[in-house]
């Protein structure tokens, strides 16, 4: 809560205690702003993560048919 208290000119950005990955992924969309390297790897990144969701989604879905 202490980050809402921020004076002007000091930007905070805040992630979940224990959130070391999602921190590192902040970081890293900062900095892909102007690396186009790291955003492709970034956005790849993120790509794996939806597929591997959908495929989690379909192998639940396939356990438990409605």
């Amino acid at each position: 809560l202490s980050t809402v208290q921020m004076p002007s000119g000091i930007p905070v950005a805040t992630v979940a205690v224990d959130g070391a990955k999602n921190a590192a992924l902040l970081c890293i969309q900062m900095l892909a702003i102007t690396d186009s390297t790291l955003a492709r790897r970034l956005q790849d990144d993120r790509e794996e993560q939806t597929q591997s969701a959908r495929q989690k989604d379909q192998d639940v879905s396939a356990q438990f048919p409605q």
